[in-house]
């Protein structure tokens, strides 16, 4: 299976038009949900076949599914938590992966918890029990989470839950709170009968959490080989996010092509809180997306040395280049 999807990788496509088209397989580290759908805009707005490029999509199982795909070679570009990503290059030093351009400047980490339960704010944690897919980019990033609101690990049961699980467990009150995106698990439980007043939706970088979310990844030799053609394949990324900002609901139907069964109104409210809260933020509107803030870059870092133990001393260069960025200024979003 992985030679076969390596072959795929590798593989150029013929276009019917006058240039070439080179397929570029994408993995997401989600579902075909709300924020994955600039992506598919990208493709039926013909951004990335301008870029020269025949991208094909394919959903994910968490950033420590999505990572390894992209450092073996299997999947050129991907899309996962920078966060994940440094503690997988810490442990596989020289594997051929990188961040170019970060797309969640706000990241979605969250805990969610039920108040009807007893959780409305951290320090209710203690004493509960906290639902955690172990895969989960926000359980990964808890540790910095609890340090920074004083919370004692040892005082909170956690569950270690599957993806698929996880919402339903603490619809029926098996679990207190549950780690997860903000945009993904506080509307799953609203789709399972949880009373939006009844949700706690705690924004982890609203509790003292410095860190950088999601961003696009590169096979670093791939990138080598194809400089041109990542920078085209990151600005068609940015026009997927400006023109899903100016009309959510036409994104929403790029996406539903994909996901037939999805429901358009969540999907599109879904759409809407992760460019609200999570990639159109002050810092992009003033900047653009795509790059990133190093004195904040160094403030993350020293938060996660704070709950992990590197084996070498991270360096921002190591996990994040933004050389391969467009400058031509599509990366301006309003």
């Amino acid at each position: 299976m992985f030679h076969r999807i390596a072959a795929v990788a590798a593989t150029i496509v013929l276009g019917q038009g006058v240039a070439a088209q080179t397929a570029l397989p994408f993995a997401l580290d989600w579902k075909f949900e709300g924020p994955a759908a600039p992506y598919f805009l990208a493709i039926d707005n013909g951004h990335f076949a301008e870029a020269g490029l025949d991208v094909e999509i394919t959903e994910g199982n968490g950033s420590l599914d999505a990572i390894p795909k992209i450092a073996t070679g299997a999947y050129p570009v991907g899309f996962a938590d920078i966060n994940s990503l440094m503690r997988f290059l810490d442990q596989n030093p020289g594997a051929p992966v990188t961040a170019v351009m970060m797309i969640y400047d706000k990241p979605a980490f969250a805990v969610v918890g039920r108040k009807s339960l007893g959780v409305s704010e951290p320090a209710d944690l203690i004493g509960k029990t906290l639902g955690a897919p172990p895969p989960d980019g926000a359980w990964a990033q808890f540790p910095i989470f609890a340090a920074a609101n004083g919370l004692d690990m040892s005082q909170i049961t956690v569950e270690p839950v599957g993806f698929p699980v996880r919402e339903p467990m603490l619809a029926d009150g098996q679990v207190q709170a549950i780690t997860g995106f903000s945009f993904t698990s506080s509307l799953n439980a609203q789709r399972l009968g949880v009373p939006a007043d009844d949700l706690s939706v705690m924004l982890m970088a609203d509790h003292g959490v410095a860190l950088y979310g999601n961003a696009i990844l590169v096979n670093t030799d791939w990138a080598e080989a194809n400089p041109a053609l990542l920078t085209g394949f990151l600005g068609a990324v940015a026009e997927g996010w400006r023109d899903a900002i100016a009309d959510p609901a036409a994104a929403t139907q790029a996406l539903l092509v994909r996901n037939p069964a999805a429901d358009p109104a969540l999907e599109q409210q879904r759409l809407q809180l992760a460019i609200d809260a999570n990639v159109l933020t002050p810092w992009v509107q003033e900047n653009g997306l795509g790059n990133v803030d190093p004195a904040r870059m160094a403030e993350a870092i020293e938060q996660t040395k704070s709950v992990y133990t590197f084996t070498t001393e991270p360096e921002a260069a190591t996990f994040f280049d933004p050389a391969y960025l467009p400058t031509d200024g599509s990366l301006m979003l309003q």
